[in-house]
Parts: C-alpha cells; sequence; structure tokens
C-alpha cells in the first residue's frame, strides 16, 4: 500500500470518503460494477444471504461525499474488494472508520436552548463595546459578530448585549442559544444540521417534519423565524461554514456571534473586534475579584500587575481571585515568573492552547519561535530570519496567527504579541521544537538580525533557559550583532 493512501488523517466522513477514492484510484480504478461483483463473491463466501447484497448504486454511493449516515460495514467492504482482502490493510482502515464516526457522533451532540445562559458576573469595562455593538446591530442589518483572543470576555460581552436588548423589549421573542464549540480543545466543532434539528424542536416543530437535508433544515428555520423579532445567540463559532446555515436572515431577527477567529468571508454579518481591556478597566476588574480593601495600598503596583498580564480579563480574574483566596501574598509577591505562572495555570494555558491546536504545522512553529522576541513588535522580516523560509511564507503564517486572534497586526508587516501568548510560546517552545533547531535560528538571528533592522531583538533570560550547547558562545555572538536587548 503506498504511502500516499492515509486513512489515518480523515477527520470527518468526507474526508475518510476522498481517501477511498485514492484507494479505488490506487486498485486500478475498477468499475462500480466490478466492485459490487467483488463484494457479492466475498459476502457469498461468507455465507450471507443475498438479500443483504448490496445493489450497483448503493456501493457506487459510498464514493459519494456529504452522507450523514454510511453504512460502516459496505465501507469496510468495499475496502476490502479494493485492497484484494489484505486484513492488515483493512484493519487500519476499520480504526480510522471508527475514529470519524465517534467524531460525527460527538459533532450532534449539541448544546442548546430556548433561553439564555443566567449567572454570569458582572460587566466590568465594556460599555463602549456594548453602545456600539447595539449600534452596529440596529445600523449594519441583523446579525453582529464579535471576534477576538482566547480569554478576551467576549462569551460575557455578547450575553450581557442579549440580555439587555430582552429587558428593552416590550413583548416575549423567541430566543435561541447554542455553544458551537468552534475552540474546543477535545472533539469536533457543532454540527450546524444538528444544531438546526435542536432549534426547530425548540421552536415547535416535530421530528417527523424535520427535513434530513442542511439547507431544507436551514429554508424551514427561516420561514419559522420570518417576522418574529427573534434573538439567536450563536457561541463560539468555528468558522464561516458552520455559521451560514444558523443566520436567520430574516427581518426583525437578531443574530450575536462570538467567534476567536477572524470571520472574514462573512458578508452577512457586521464585525466588532473585541480588544483586552483599557489600562482603568483593568484595576477595575482586579479590585472587583479581589476586594477593593486588597488593592487600596498600591496603585502602581496594581497598574504594573494588569499591565504584565496583557489587560487580559480572564488572566485578570484569575490573578485577581488568587489575591482574594491568598491573603498571606504582598502586591509585591505578584512578580513577573509566578504572576504570569498563576495565570496560565488556571485556565489562560487551556483557552490559548485551543486556539493553537487548530494551526496549521508552519503557523504553530512559527508561534513558538517567536518565544526567542520579546513581546512587542514583531516585523515579517524577522519572522522570516526565524524561520529560515521566505518573507511571502512568513508574513502567511503571520497572518494566520492574526487572523486566530493569538497577536495583532499594528501595521503593514508589523504584529505584536499579546504578552500571555508570549508566555505560552516560551513553555511549548522547547518541548515542541529540537534544540538544534532552536539553535539554529538564534544562529540565522545572529547572521541577518542587523539587517533586518531594530525591531528583531531576543530576551537573554529567554536564551539562556534553553540550555542550549555553546550557549555562552552564541550569546556574545549576539551580543556582538547588536541583535539581543541588554
Amino acid at each position: 500500500m503506498p504511502q500516499v493512501l492515509d486513512p489515518a488523517k480523515a477527520r470527518t466522513i468526507d474526508q475518510f470518503i476522498a481517501e477511498l477514492r485514492l484507494l479505488k484510484a490506487w486498485a486500478g480504478n475498477p468499475s462500480i460494477t466490478e466492485i459490487t461483483r467483488r463484494i457479492h463473491r466475498d459476502w457469498q463466501r461468507a455465507g450471507r444471504p443475498r438479500g443483504e447484497w448490496p445493489a450497483r448504486s448503493t456501493v457506487g454511493n459510498c464514493f459519494q461525499v456529504g452522507r450523514r449516515r454510511p453504512n460502516a460495514e459496505l465501507l469496510l467492504a468495499v475496502v476490502k474488494a479494493l485492497s484484494g482482502a489484505d486484513e492488515a490493510v483493512v484493519s487500519v482502515w476499520r480504526q480510522s472508520l471508527r475514529a470519524v464516526l465517534g467524531e460525527a457522533e460527538a459533532a450532534t451532540r449539541v448544546s442548546a436552548s430556548n433561553r439564555l445562559p443566567s449567572g454570569l458576573s458582572a460587566l466590568v469595562g465594556r460599555t463602549g463595546p456594548a453602545a456600539e455593538a447595539a449600534a452596529l446591530l440596529l445600523s449594519e442589518g441583523q446579525a453582529l459578530a464579535l471576534e477576538g483572543m482566547a480569554g478576551v470576555g467576549k462569551t460575557s460581552l455578547v450575553l450581557h448585549i442579549a440580555h439587555r436588548l430582552l429587558a428593552e423589549e416590550c413583548t416575549e421573542v423567541p430566543v435561541l442559544f447554542a455553544a458551537l464549540r468552534g475552540s474546543a480543545a477535545q472533539g469536533p466543532t457543532a454540527d450546524p444540521a444538528a444544531v438546526l434539528e435542536t432549534f426547530l424542536r425548540l421552536l415547535g416543530v416535530t421530528g417527523d417534519r424535520i427535513p434530513y437535508d442542511l439547507d431544507a433544515r436551514a429554508a424551514l428555520y427561516r420561514r419559522l423565524l420570518a417576522g418574529t423579532g427573534a434573538l439567536i445567540v450563536l457561541d463560539d463559532a468555528a468558522d464561516e461554514e458552520q455559521l451560514r446555515p444558523l443566520l436567520p436572515g430574516a427581518p426583525g431577527c437578531r443574530t450575536l456571534v462570538t467567534s476567536r477567529r477572524a470571520l472574514d468571508g462573512l458578508t452577512e454579518a457586521a464585525r466588532l473586534p473585541v480588544p483586552p481591556l483599557a489600562p482603568d478597566d483593568s484595576v477595575d476588574l482586579l479590585r472587583a475579584a479581589a476586594g477593593a480593601e486588597r488593592l487600596a495600598s498600591d496603585l502602581p503596583a496594581v497598574q504594573q500587575i494588569a499591565g504584565l498580564l496583557g489587560h487580559l480579563p480572564l488572566a485578570l480574574s484569575v490573578i485577581g481571585r488568587h489575591m482574594r483566596e491568598h491573603p498571606a501574598w504582598a502586591l509585591g509577591d505578584y512578580y513577573r515568573e509566578p504572576l504570569i505562572a498563576l495565570a496560565l495555570e488556571d485556565g489562560v494555558r487551556t483557552a490559548l492552547a485551543a486556539s493553537d491546536a487548530r494551526l496549521p504545522q508552519g503557523a504553530r512553529r512559527l508561534l513558538r519561535l517567536l518565544a526567542l522576541h520579546p513581546p512587542t513588535e514583531v516585523e515579517t522580516a524577522g519572522a522570516a530570519v526565524l524561520l529560515g523560509e521566505p518573507f511571502t511564507t512568513a508574513e502567511h503564517h503571520l497572518a494566520t496567527l492574526a487572523a486566530e486572534h493569538l497577536i495583532e497586526r499594528t501595521a503593514p508587516h508589523r504584529f505584536r504579541v499579546h504578552p500571555l501568548t508570549h508566555a505560552y510560546a516560551e513553555e511549548r517552545l522547547c518541548i515542541d521544537e529540537p534544540a538544534t533547531h532552536i539553535h539554529q535560528a538564534l544562529a540565522r538571528l545572529s547572521e541577518h538580525g542587523p539587517g533586518c533592522g531594530a525591531h528583531i531583538r531576543l530576551e537573554t533570560r529567554t536564551i539562556r533557559g534553553l540550555r542550549l550547547r555553546e550557549g555562552n558562545g552564541l550569546l556574545q555572538q549576539l551580543h556582538a550583532g547588536r541583535v539581543l536587548a541588554a
């Protein structure tokens, strides 16, 4: 079996079928009639009744994408017919199919309801974005997507807006909420067809009236919502493809979306970036989480802590809670190393890892190498040197990281790394990159850094922490080349 055939890489049934088509081509591209004949022969030998033998059209359907309930037994029979009944080969395909079907089943498990989640903490420092979001909903149409990095507070903000909209309603309107699991660390994203099935049931449609086809479900959903003024909240969307069937597109209906990804292709909705908090709001959130008395003694220290956390609401809440629960800790105890470690340990690492897990390989590698650069502006030229790749490749990977809101584009070919994203990259660097590759990246900077401009600068502390062979000599070279921060 050639290496090009790798059913284990399939994550969806459509990807599995694409691999099956490659297997068919590898086997000499036999006709559907011939494959059917081989299956009939194998099933006859196994003593299967003729009434169970598949028709030619049924076998042909095994090569069609877009199927939601494939016949696993028949798919494996096709594999066996194409591979010459090699049990080792069939076993690999069987394991892959089990994994794919398990993913498909998990995707149909939907968390949706006809009411908004409650019990959220009070919103701090988002008066401006909340007002801007309400204005966009009013002026730009019926759908608004709030985008931002992990932990920035998108869900809290969108639910605050949704609750406020409902409070302003004179009459009750239909409410639909769904968690789309777009950034789930484990398991697949929610299947839009399954979400629509749940929504239709919540709208009173009985199971026997729910269409099987995704487009038919979406059309019925839109007909039912037309003229109702419904409010739909779609939390943690994966991408435009997942979202489009769920947008009601009906006059008067309002849809609020959150996503960690930049939904550039979603022309059906207005988009609003959700940045970290302003410095004063960060202090207010720390006070709310830790207790005002706890922070009253040293405002500059509190401001410094908020700055080190990059004004990220999730991290501020984590540290504020730690302050409340550990009164023996003085504010001076929250200097950079323990502060960042505490924030990562209690939720921030998990949130960033979920975004990181869905990156393509090149962007993931660049994210780790950015740990060799302080969390300030990064130029594309510097990223290209770190990677040892062309300028255009580095720009593509940087744009991918920016689309996932792991870094921020500040100007053409310039990007800023959030302090906690940088800290996460530092953790992953020596785990995921061989020391020799790190050494090579540093050597490239030593050779080319001055020619790339003053923005390529490295932290001595980071490099010493790598414990690379000949590390002291490399540090001297980098200092001599004026690439390294003093």
